[in-house]
Protein backbone atom coordinates (compact mmCIF):
# COMPACT_ATOMS: atom_id res chain seq x y z
CA UNK A 1 0.00 0.00 0.00
CA UNK A 2 1.24 3.18 -0.86
CA UNK A 3 3.11 5.51 1.73
CA UNK A 4 4.10 8.71 1.69
CA UNK A 5 6.76 10.54 3.85
CA UNK A 6 7.28 14.77 3.73
CA UNK A 7 10.92 16.07 4.37
CA UNK A 8 12.42 19.59 3.99
CA UNK A 9 11.18 21.35 6.47
CA UNK A 10 12.58 23.38 9.15
CA UNK A 11 13.38 27.17 10.36
CA UNK A 12 13.22 30.01 7.78
CA UNK A 13 13.52 33.75 8.20
CA UNK A 14 10.71 35.85 6.93
CA UNK A 15 11.02 36.19 3.09
CA UNK A 16 13.32 33.07 2.53
CA UNK A 17 12.42 29.84 0.50
CA UNK A 18 12.38 26.27 1.26
CA UNK A 19 11.56 23.22 -0.73
CA UNK A 20 9.48 20.73 0.57
CA UNK A 21 9.51 16.93 -0.39
CA UNK A 22 6.62 13.98 -0.48
CA UNK A 23 8.29 10.56 -1.47
CA UNK A 24 6.58 7.47 -1.89
CA UNK A 25 7.17 4.28 -0.64
CA UNK A 26 5.73 0.88 -1.29
CA UNK A 27 3.75 1.67 -4.34
CA UNK A 28 4.17 4.29 -6.87
CA UNK A 29 2.61 7.74 -6.83
CA UNK A 30 2.55 8.04 -10.56
CA UNK A 31 -0.92 7.49 -10.59
CA UNK A 32 -2.39 9.23 -7.80
CA UNK A 33 -2.86 13.48 -7.88
CA UNK A 34 -0.89 14.66 -4.56
CA UNK A 35 -2.25 17.27 -2.99
CA UNK A 36 -0.27 19.38 -0.19
CA UNK A 37 -1.98 21.04 3.06
CA UNK A 38 -1.07 22.69 6.22
CA UNK A 39 -1.75 22.79 9.68
CA UNK A 40 -1.50 26.07 12.10
CA UNK A 41 -2.14 25.87 15.58
CA UNK A 42 -5.47 26.92 16.52
CA UNK A 43 -6.61 26.59 13.12
CA UNK A 44 -8.04 24.07 10.75
CA UNK A 45 -6.64 22.11 8.15
CA UNK A 46 -6.03 24.23 4.85
CA UNK A 47 -5.63 22.64 1.32
CA UNK A 48 -3.27 24.53 -0.36
CA UNK A 49 -1.98 23.03 -3.77
CA UNK A 50 -2.54 19.64 -5.56
CA UNK A 51 -1.13 18.47 -9.04
CA UNK A 52 -2.74 15.93 -11.05
CA UNK A 53 -1.27 12.65 -12.03
CA UNK A 54 0.19 13.70 -15.19
CA UNK A 55 1.22 17.48 -13.27
CA UNK A 56 -0.55 18.87 -16.29
CA UNK A 57 -3.39 20.61 -14.37
CA UNK A 58 -2.41 22.15 -10.53
CA UNK A 59 -4.11 24.14 -8.46
CA UNK A 60 -3.30 26.54 -5.34
CA UNK A 61 -5.14 28.33 -2.74
CA UNK A 62 -5.32 32.06 -2.98
CA UNK A 63 -3.41 32.59 0.02
CA UNK A 64 -0.17 30.96 -1.91
CA UNK A 65 -0.82 31.49 -5.37
CA UNK A 66 2.54 32.98 -6.59
CA UNK A 67 4.51 32.06 -4.19
CA UNK A 68 4.10 28.19 -4.05
CA UNK A 69 5.07 26.09 -6.95
CA UNK A 70 4.19 22.33 -6.77
CA UNK A 71 5.52 19.85 -9.34
CA UNK A 72 6.20 15.69 -9.60
CA UNK A 73 8.75 13.78 -10.65
CA UNK A 74 6.88 10.32 -11.17
CA UNK A 75 10.37 8.53 -11.85
CA UNK A 76 11.76 9.41 -8.52
CA UNK A 77 8.35 9.03 -7.10
CA UNK A 78 8.59 12.27 -5.48
CA UNK A 79 5.76 15.29 -5.38
CA UNK A 80 7.70 18.74 -4.33
CA UNK A 81 6.38 21.73 -3.03
CA UNK A 82 8.72 24.87 -3.36
CA UNK A 83 7.51 27.66 -0.48
CA UNK A 84 9.30 31.25 -1.71
CA UNK A 85 8.49 34.41 0.14
CA UNK A 86 8.08 32.60 3.20
CA UNK A 87 5.61 34.83 5.73
CA UNK A 88 4.92 34.32 9.52
CA UNK A 89 1.62 33.15 8.84
CA UNK A 90 3.10 30.11 6.53
CA UNK A 91 4.26 28.41 9.95
CA UNK A 92 2.45 25.18 10.30
CA UNK A 93 3.18 21.14 9.57
CA UNK A 94 2.84 20.56 5.71
CA UNK A 95 1.26 17.40 4.74
CA UNK A 96 1.14 15.27 1.77
CA UNK A 97 -1.92 13.65 0.72
CA UNK A 98 -2.53 10.93 -2.25
CA UNK A 99 -6.30 10.57 -3.50
CA UNK A 100 -7.22 7.87 -6.50
CA UNK A 101 -9.51 10.04 -7.75
CA UNK A 102 -9.22 13.52 -8.55
CA UNK A 103 -8.02 16.91 -6.95
CA UNK A 104 -11.35 17.73 -5.52
CA UNK A 105 -11.57 13.61 -4.18
CA UNK A 106 -10.98 12.43 -0.75
CA UNK A 107 -7.49 12.03 -0.06
CA UNK A 108 -7.13 8.24 1.96
CA UNK A 109 -3.57 8.03 2.14
CA UNK A 110 -1.39 11.19 4.11
CA UNK A 111 1.89 11.38 5.30
CA UNK A 112 3.10 12.23 8.85
CA UNK A 113 4.19 15.61 8.27
CA UNK A 114 6.72 17.91 8.16
CA UNK A 115 6.78 21.38 10.47
CA UNK A 116 7.94 24.70 8.82
CA UNK A 117 8.72 27.29 10.75
CA UNK A 118 9.00 31.26 9.55
CA UNK A 119 10.52 33.43 12.15
CA UNK A 120 12.95 36.13 12.12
Amino acid sequence: QLQLVESGGGLVQPGGSMRLSCAASRSSLSNYPIGWFRQAPGKEREAISCIDSGGGRITYADSVKDRFTISRDNAKNTVYLQLNSLKAVDTAIYYCAATPFDCSGDFSVWGQGTQVTVSS
